[in-house]
């Protein structure tokens, strides 16, 4: 089980002592959200962040593309730093070429899904990705509540993943706090974004640390 600290719920202002905060979690990823204004209502930051940040820490960086065109930003995150790179399932006739260039790049490729989306659309790239991730709110802003029609998702994928003897992470992203995330991990997940939930407490190493402890008891069986 990967608990992955969304750095979007962090202190900006202190970009570099927050990696080395998530660093003494034990952890040893961080969530990058990059959102452009268009493809969701919200404007975060560029690769040139990422670059200043990636000589500060050796965490995996899982960088999360919300945008309408992320084939202009492979290059510059994959240079930059980023350890893999998801872009959105949504973006239809597109998806197979972005797949390809990422993996061109040397780097990890993942495969987002929102809500609305019918979860057969990432089934044809699922032996492309090495990870999937499963939103489990809009995308756009931290703090949501978790969509529990979303949870089907991630069963059937887990499915689809055993059937076709495939090994890819099934990530889950939005209002994923202790009681979610173990919802989750018995439907099959094992890699966790969380923001607020553990942002919010008074001990981050603390609250990853536990939540890693509950999704892995309740995803025995299931999580890698």
């Amino acid at each position: 089980m990967i608990i992955a600290p969304s750095i979007l719920a962090g202190d900006f202002s202190k970009f570099g002592r927050e990696l080395k905060r998530i660093e003494k979690t034990g952890t040893n990823w961080v969530h990058l959200d990059i959102m452009d204004g268009h493809f969701v209502p919200n404007l975060t930051f560029g690769p040139q962040l990422v670059a200043n940040a990636r000589p500060l820490s050796d965490l995996f960086f899982d960088t999360h593309l919300m945008c309408s065109k992320p084939e202009i930003l492979l290059e510059p995150f994959a240079h930059a730093g980023s350890d893999l790179i998801t872009v959105h399932v949504e973006l239809e006739d597109q998806v197979s070429s972005l797949l390809w260039k990422i993996r061109s790049l040397d780097k990890q490729v993942g495969l987002a899904i929102n809500p609305p989306t019918a979860i057969e659309k990432v089934k044809p790239f699922l032996e492309k990705v090495d990870l999937l991730l499963v939103m489990t709110v809009n995308p756009g802003f931290g703090g949501q509540s978790f969509i529990e029609e979303c949870v089907p998702k991630i069963q059937q994928v887990y499915e689809w993943r055993e059937t076709m003897g495939l090994d890819f992470r099934i990530e889950v992203d939005g209002g994923v706090d202790l009681k979610t995330a173990a919802e989750c991990a018995r439907a099959g997940a094992n890699t966790f974004v969380a923001g607020s939930a553990l942002f919010g407490q008074r001990s981050l190493t603390r609250a990853v640390k536990k939540m890693h402890k509950v999704a892995t008891q309740a995803g025995d069986g299931y999580g890698k």
